[in-house]
């Protein structure tokens, strides 16, 4: 019967799958080779990378001074000076410490990833990829809905939006959506241009609110009165600001975003891939620099915003909710002025979900498909888009399109993500026997750890969706691994000079591998196990074997590089030695890799595994071993597709 040749992809599942490197088109008929190193990224000077974090980072300032106003009140100044004290002496000495343990982009999962193994450490990743993907998306979602407040709230526009805001979000978040789906390229040059403006308009804003504070006496006074009168003294009001601290701490923002675009830092000409010495001098002063321009601004317009907004327009529904610089430019410097602060405003907060999309995009595909746990499309850009894209309009339909609502969302993701940087430098600290680091972040770490929970109490809704978001992920997680617990996982295959000469020699011959559950590993065992598969399968005794013996690695892993050793015991028994995190998969890797080297069709010969099937595959699915035969020939049957060019499993 003639073969028929598989129907090209369409069009549109080519387009969506583009750049998608997919391990099971090989069907198993050759093993993928190792991919060839990337060319060195020149990268681009650290400031204007600096601008990349920017559009995350300094847009908070569209909202921050009305969400510090609403949350401390009069002492909104005095709370975000101790925001901006976390900040420069917690939050920037971690992350320069990050920048030289994570140099490539990974960030404090990488680290803490490497303290624990096995399933543990797999679902302790999915847990902090859950707050990873809230602080991502809510980033988007969030800053969306203040960029649709910007422009619902402009008095040239209000009477035409001000009940679209939902629609208005909505398709701002599509947009982005589509921005990518078409081909996000370099957006450095863009984010300089943004930044820029963004700043030099703020600086206007700033000094004209200083302006006005110091040619009017009496509004300082006022506030200070006021101050005084609701709190106190100096000590209240210092306690009172640690409290409201957690509120605040959206204003921490930015770190993660800033070590996860260490790769487009230029570093200097002797720099290389272990040891990129200049990326990191780079990237350090890329998150100091950005540090202190954020805490300058946040310390002018926490205070500015204060003593000249009226307490009742921070409040829901009132205009400088969400938007209080921007009330302050159309106050003060006009409706023409504080129209293109709007403009300049929603721009750099639509982009800085762009920001946060990128996060998102380099972040979940490093982990999720290495450890089996995402289908193979989620290895390219725009299915995962696609994905994100529809999670943030459901997250922006529960929230309302309310910035307000979205705050303890993203402070918990934020704070979650920033506690795990604390504690991973912290042991790294430790394990260099740097004992006064060690103790200074850990009580970083302790600082950030009370910010943390305190938050989650105050403001449950962010730990809420924090849960909903590691849950999807791990349950998604686990059902794609169990659907993929049958592909060839192995990605690349070496063989000692012994276990070449092993195969070649049996090649001459009829090829039988025997699976051996290695015990003693004495000569009775191997005597026993050739006579047991010769009564079991009624094979002459001139017929010549190779025993394969896998041992399970970690079985949580899921791909892995596989390398074979030949081994002569007893002066007789040829063995083939490899590890692996699955015995089944290891096997069928091993007989495709014959048939394709040497020609011939290996047979394997396996014994029945005792105890109830459905334990043996959960043993299996979780431990790499367990229904050895049977999965090993449905492993093979997977990767190919061919009858006549499957090697044979035998079960005696």
């Amino acid at each position: 019967m003639a073969s028929t040749e598989p129907a090209p992809p369409s069009r549109l599942r080519a387009w969506m799958l583009e750049g998608l490197s997919d391990i099971s088109k090989s069907k198993g008929r050759q093993l993928p080779k190792p991919a060839e190193p990337a060319p060195v990224h020149k990268g681009q000077r650290w400031w204007r990378v600096m601008c990349l974090t920017g559009v995350d980072y300094f847009s908070t300032l569209g909202y921050q001074p009305g969400i510090a106003a609403l949350a401390a009140g009069l002492l909104s100044p005095v709370a975000t000076v101790v925001l901006v004290i976390v900040t420069l002496a917690g939050a920037l000495p971690v992350y320069r410490r990050v920048a030289e343990e994570s140099p490539h982009g990974e960030g404090s999962i990488a680290m803490l990833e490497r303290l624990l193994s096995f399933w543990k450490g797999k679902l302790f990743v999915l847990t902090l990829l859950g707050f990873a993907a809230t602080d991502f998306l809510i980033t988007i979602t969030l800053s969306a809905a203040d960029a649709s407040t910007h422009l619902v709230e402009n008095p040239h526009l209000n009477s035409a939006l001000h009940d679209k805001q939902m629609v208005i979000t909505l398709f701002l978040v599509a947009l982005l959506g589509a921005v990518f789906l078409k081909g996000f390229l370099e957006a450095i040059g863009v984010a300089v241009v943004l930044v820029g403006i963004y700043l030099g308009l703020n600086v206007v804003v700033a000094v004209a609110g200083v302006w006005e504070v110091a040619t009017h006496e009496h509004l300082v006074t006022d506030w200070s009165t006021a101050l005084t009168a609701e709190h106190g003294n100096v000590v209240a009001m210092i306690g009172v600001s640690l409290l409201v601290f957690p509120k605040l701490a959206l204003g921490l923002s930015g770190f993660e975003t800033g070590v996860a675009v260490m790769p487009h830092v230029e570093g200097h000409s002797g720099d290389t891939e272990e040891k990129p010495t200049g990326r990191i001098r780079g990237a350090k002063k890329l998150l100091t620099t950005a540090a202190v321009i954020m805490s300058v601004f946040l310390i002018v317009t926490s205070f500015i915003t204060t003593v000249l907004i009226p307490e009742k327009e921070f409040q829901p529904g009132g205009q400088a909710n969400g938007r209080a610089l921007a009330y302050l430019a159309h106050e003060y410097l006009g409706n023409a002025f504080g129209t293109v602060y709007d403009v300049s405003t929603i721009c750099i907060l639509w982009f800085a979900g762009a920001s946060a999309m990128a996060g998102l995009l380099n972040l979940m595909p490093r982990y999720l498909p290495r450890y089996g746990m995402a289908p193979h499309w989620a290895r390219a850009v725009r299915p995962m888009v696609i994905v994100f894209t529809l999670i943030a309009f459901l997250v922006t339909w529960i929230f309302d399109a309310d910035v307000d609502k979205q705050g303890g969302a993203y402070a918990t993701g934020v704070l979650v993500l920033i506690s795990s940087a604390a504690i991973a430098v912290t042991i790294a600290a430790r394990k260099a026997r740097q004992k006064h680091w060690a103790v200074l972040f850990a009580i970083i770490s302790a600082v950030f750890l009370y910010t943390t929970v305190v938050n989650i109490i105050e403001r449950p809704d962010g730990v809420k969706i924090g849960a909903c978001f590691i849950a999807g992920i791990i349950l998604v997680s686990l059902l794609s691994r169990l659907a993929r617990a049958f592909e060839l996982r192995v990605t690349s295959m070496t063989m000692d000079d012994m276990a070449e000469r092993f195969v070649r020699d049996i090649a001459s011959r009829r090829i039988r591998f025997v699976a051996n559950e290695p015990d003693k590993r004495d000569i009775a065992e191997y005597r026993e196990k050739i006579e047991q598969i010769r009564a079991d399968h009624d094979l002459p005794a001139q017929d010549d074997f190779v025993f394969l013996e896998v041992t399970v690695g970690d079985p949580s892993e899921f791909e892995s590089v596989m390398n074979v050793r030949g081994e002569v015991l007893h002066g007789r028994y040829r063995v083939l030695t490899l590890e692996s995190a699955s015995i089944p998969n290891a096997l069928a890797a091993l007989l495709l890799h014959v048939r394709d080297t040497t020609g011939g069709i290996p047979h394997i010969y396996f014994e029945w595994t005792e105890g109830n099937p459905f334990t043996n595959f959960l043993r299996f699915f979780l431990f790499g071993q367990g229904e050895v035969a049977p999965v090993t020939r449905e492993v093979l049957r997977e990767a190919e597709p061919d009858r006549t060019r499957r090697p044979r499993v035998h079960v005696g």
